[in-house]
């Protein structure tokens, strides 16, 4: 099990690692300029505006997640960390502990969408490009009690 905190500056470059394993190994859509841009944007404009935490375990962070008010912002594994079950202890943590129920997916990730309907999500909607404006479509998903 991983202990789950908040993110300090410091933890901000490996946070990007994650990001980039992550993106790099399953957002196969992204433009190459697209992904430059959020690589610059995410530490300088998004991180500090967010509550950010991670996934932490012997002195070692392997995934990260972000909070608005009422909504998952981010959710990143880095990808020689995922399967070990880390997405699921975050969107627990998410749920239960932030009572946050709702994110946003990129509907060209097909396994983003399912795992989050395996843990529990259900779609609620759909927006022809992302939160920039760029031509990325998102499902947007809602946390269903079973």
């Amino acid at each position: 099990m991983y202990n789950i905190k908040q993110a300090t500056l410091h933890d901000y470059p490996r946070i990007m690692e994650i990001w980039e394993s992550a993106v790099l190994a399953t957002h196969d859509f992204l433009k190459k300029k697209d992904f430059e841009l959020f690589k610059q944007l995410i530490p300088s404009e998004f991180l500090p505006q967010l509550q950010v935490f991670v996934l932490e375990q012997n002195k070692q962070i392997d995934a990260f997640f972000s909070v608005s008010d009422d909504n998952l912002e981010m959710l990143f594994v880095h990808d020689e960390a995922r399967g070990k079950g880390l997405g699921t202890q975050a969107v627990t943590y998410v749920v239960e502990i932030l009572k946050i129920l709702k994110v946003d997916v990129n509907e060209q990730n097909p396994r983003a969408i399912g795992f989050y309907e395996k843990v529990g999500y259900k779609k609620v909607g759909r927006s022809q490009v992302d939160g920039m404006g760029k031509p990325y479509p998102l499902v947007h998903f809602e946390f269903q009690k079973v």
